[in-house]
């Protein structure tokens, strides 16, 4: 398994919907958090070995209707 964070810029008035859609809609999504700072949302995906990441993030989060921008993360071991 391969874990990544997204940090998520939403629309306007849009965090909470956009959060909702990721806890609702995506499995993979482990965690979701309300941060501050210039992104609104980090998400800690927990994706299978052979998943694309760059697909994942592209056809399944980014079409999330109020997302308007996404920072992508890859993590490559956990120590905790």
């Amino acid at each position: 398994m391969q874990n990544i964070f997204v940090q998520i810029k939403c629309e306007l008035g849009k965090v909470f919907d956009v959060a909702e859609a990721l806890v609702d809609n995506l499995e993979e999504a482990e965690e979701v958090y309300s941060i501050s700072g210039a992104f609104d949302l980090l998400i800690k995906f927990h994706l299978n070995d052979d998943e694309d990441i760059g697909r994942y993030v592209n056809e399944r989060v980014q079409t999330i209707p109020g997302i308007k921008d996404t920072f992508t993360t890859m993590a490559f071991k956990a120590f905790k």
